[in-house]
């Protein structure tokens, strides 16, 4: 069930939304007018490199996709620039600091949550460690690997918006398969 669909009263003043309005967006209601967007949530994930030019993968910890690839990331906090949440989710799961943080694509996806299928902007960056020896599993993150552009297995990475990025990533750095 996406978020539209669950809002079947106005959040405002709990009138009921008629039920030919229910998953659509905005909500509009007839009752006092209010009128509410339903808008994807953002997240931001890092291609970490490190000067030998692997890159972390890590093991997801919990669904969706747990015992899957993925990079470190995760939802922006309110108020967090792209960049800034990046940076946050990144110290959170692995503990490290990144340096030359780029933009490489941007690709939506689907994050079921709770009964609740989320539309989500996946925002992927590249960067650099700055210690990648202190790189940990910590938050939501069963375990961590290394491994080059080449070695990276499609079919075991944990959402179709990462494999778009990463499809981008070895384009734009073929000298690191």
């Amino acid at each position: 069930m996406r978020p539209a669909e669950i809002f079947r009263f106005c959040p405002r003043c709990g009138h009921p939304r008629p039920d030919a309005n229910v998953g659509h967006t905005p909500l509009q209601c007839p009752g006092c007018g209010f009128t509410f967007f339903f808008n994807p949530t953002v997240a931001g994930a890092a291609f970490i490199f490190r000067s030998d030019g692997q890159i972390l993968l890590i093991r997801r910890e919990k669904d969706p996709a747990a015992g899957k690839f993925g990079v470190p990331g995760g939802f922006l906090d309110f108020g967090e620039s792209a960049e800034e949440g990046t940076r946050r989710e990144v110290r959170e799961e692995v503990g490290l600091e990144l340096h030359n943080l780029r933009f490489v694509t941007s690709f939506p996806n689907l994050y079921p949550y709770r009964e609740v299928l989320y539309p989500v902007v996946d925002l992927y960056f590249s960067a650099e460690a700055v210690d990648p020896e202190r790189a940990a599993a910590l938050d939501a993150v069963r375990s961590i690997e290394w491994r080059r552009l080449g070695d990276v297995p499609d079919e075991e990475m944990a959402f179709d918006s990462l494999r778009v990025a990463l499809r981008a990533l070895r384009a734009a750095n073929p000298d690191l398969r």
